[in-house]
């Protein structure tokens, strides 16, 4: 299975980055993410077996995930494959410390190896073809996090779904 760990957004955040997601769709083209499939990556873990999941799934269910929050007021782009996403305009501290201390488990449980660099986003739209974020509204939303999922992603009519396998206990 090929999964990651995620923030999911609290439902009124997702409406409103899905709001969002339809103003730079409307300026940028490109495939916009359904507001179902909002989240924050915080580590890829790629194709993994039925005895990783389960370990993966037990050491999700006993994470204590430190409560945070993380301030979304950007917009930007990673120009290849045309992805348009929201995240912050400075790196947010506790975010970044979060991602390297679940990496840091993750290698101790033999999952990978953490990538060299962390950009805390959430995409809106893929394959735009016009990456301008110069005249999309300002953003200034605040996302209050304290739990993590494990998601499994898989295709289903030639689109990207997520599946939440387990999530941290609530903090």
């Amino acid at each position: 299975m090929r999964l990651f760990l995620a923030l999911v957004p609290p439902p009124a955040l997702r409406r409103r980055l899905g709001e969002l997601t339809e103003w730079a769709q409307a300026r940028c083209g490109g495939r916009r993410m359904p507001d179902e499939s909002l989240h924050l990556t915080l580590a890829f873990l790629g194709e993994v077996d039925e005895a990783g999941v389960e370990a993966l799934t037990t050491w999700v269910e006993g994470l204590n995930v430190p409560a945070g929050e993380w301030r979304l007021d950007a917009w930007g782009c990673f120009c290849h494959p045309g992805i348009l996403w929201v995240g912050g305009r400075t790196p947010d501290t506790a975010l970044v410390n979060l991602q390297a201390s679940l990496w840091h488990d993750l290698e101790t449980l033999g999952f990978g190896r953490r990538p060299s660099r962390f950009v805390p986003h959430v995409t809106l739209l893929r394959r735009a073809p016009r990456l301008e974020t110069q005249g999309l509204p300002p953003i200034d939303l605040s996302w209050p996090y304290g739990r993590l999922a494990l998601m499994r992603s898989f295709t289903e009519s030639d689109r990207a779904r997520y599946e939440t396998l387990a999530r941290s206990p609530t903090t």
